[in-house]
């Protein structure tokens, strides 16, 4: 049962950040081909984050289509189902939220937007690098660099300048502050999310892959 839930898990995460990422980049973000890339780049680091687990089908015609192969078995077909339409559907009620809160006068995010976009995708960068980097299913692959390199490429195309500054990464959110791009208490919160994040990426990563 427990090695089912991580399968249902890693689902889960997968359509979350591919649904989030169409919302945020159709939604508020990018036109032209900035949605597109940031969708099929999304798609790609998921894949190569949790293939190895799940499948990384995060597409129940996918996981249909799996189980008609043999590849899925029947019963793990509505399960399968059901995490990903849980992460579609927590992914699109965020972005929605954030598509009509109005932000802070002089400020270009609020504090919420700030929190929520560095947190999402640091912590993808995180778990990307952890599954394809550090894992012992993954050892050897020659992907890892594509993988962790595109995760940023989503996470700026997704929420960067959106619903946030985009660093991932509390040493760029330390460069910000000195070329005064965000105040040292914005930059202070952007590195404190950025480390919350890693902490929670490790955790479900211990999780999800028990080697």
């Amino acid at each position: 049962m427990k090695e089912n839930f991580r399968k249902y898990l890693v689902e889960f995460i997968g359509t979350f950040f591919l649904v989030f990422t169409v919302a945020s980049a159709v939604l508020l973000g990018g036109d032209g081909v900035i949605a597109p890339i940031s969708i099929g780049f999304a798609l790609m680091i998921m894949v190569y984050a949790g293939g190895h687990i799940s499948g990384g089908h995060y597409n129940p015609a996918v996981s249909l289509a799996a189980a008609v192969r043999g590849a899925l078995e029947w019963a793990q077909l509505l399960p399968y189902w059901i995490a990903q339409v849980l992460g579609a559907a927590t992914a699109a009620l965020l972005v929605g939220h954030f598509a009509v809160i109005p932000v802070f006068a002089g400020c270009p995010f609020s504090l919420t937007q700030v929190i929520v976009g560095e947190f999402l995708f640091t912590f993808a960068l995180c778990y990307v690098v952890l599954h394809v980097a550090t894992s012992k299913k993954t050892e050897g692959n020659s992907y890892y660099g594509l993988a962790i390199g595109s995760t940023v490429t989503v996470g700026a195309f997704a929420v960067g300048g959106i619903l946030c500054l985009g660093a991932f990464n509390p040493a760029v959110a330390v460069g910000l502050g000195l070329i005064h791009s965000v105040c040292w208490m914005g930059a202070a919160i952007i590195a404190a999310t950025n480390l919350v994040a890693g902490i929670c990426a490790a955790l479900v990563y211990k999780f999800t892959d028990a080697e």
